[in-house]
């Protein structure tokens, strides 16, 4: 479950410390009820008679396993997120006096705030606001567009393995740009790039 969260393009360090951490609760939980003889998370274990000493097996891999996810992503899980990037236009207490000056102008744009209902991945990557809030946008892009999965690592392997057949294994599928084109989701404009190859007649 989590390693099926923890994919897509649209992940950020946010979202992954929110689903690591939901994780762990509920890892805790399990733990905490487990001990205890509740085995409502596990269908298997419910249906059947569990010993004491089976309970004694599972709880230490729970240890185990909640321990190992810790440590493996102590750096994302004490990650102290800004709440102002997650609600820009909520009461929030900053001290920092330029931050502070950005906020207080961002709080007063209406047109931005329209744009706020899309959620405050899309609202940050927004074109005008790097240029127009420098300042929070320099600490908002940390966040945002650090990609914290090997996702888009493993599909960029996978490209390569569909481009480079044993019959194709001499393409150059980065300076051609083959491999960019099987990894963007922008559509072209086809109706443009005909336009700018059209065959002009001899005169």
């Amino acid at each position: 479950m989590v390693n099926l969260q923890l994919q897509g393009d649209s992940l950020n360090l946010i979202k992954t410390k929110s689903i690591l951490s939901a994780f762990l609760a509920r890892v805790k939980l399990m733990k905490q009820n487990i001990g205890r003889g509740e085995f409502s998370h596990f269908p298997n274990l419910s249906q059947t008679s569990c010993q004491e000493d089976d309970v004694s097996t599972y709880v230490p891999h729970l240890n185990a396993l909640y321990s190992d996810f810790e440590s493996g992503f102590e750096d994302i899980l004490t990650m102290v997120i800004p709440p102002w990037i997650i609600s820009p236009y909520g009461d929030i207490e900053e001290t920092n006096v330029i931050i502070q000056e950005e906020l207080t102008e961002l709080n007063t744009n209406e047109e931005l705030m329209v744009q706020f209902k899309n959620g405050y991945q899309q609202f940050w990557l927004q074109n005008n606001v790097p240029v127009t809030y420098s300042v929070l946008w320099n600490i908002a892009r940390k966040f945002l567009i650090s990609f914290p999965s090997s996702y888009l690592v493993e599909t960029g392997f996978s490209a390569v393995t569909n481009i480079l057949t044993k019959k194709r294994n001499r393409l150059h599928i980065i300076s051609r740009g083959d491999l960019r084109l099987t990894l963007t989701k922008l559509t072209p404009n086809f109706d443009n790039l005909l336009l700018k190859h059209q065959v002009h007649p001899s005169h």
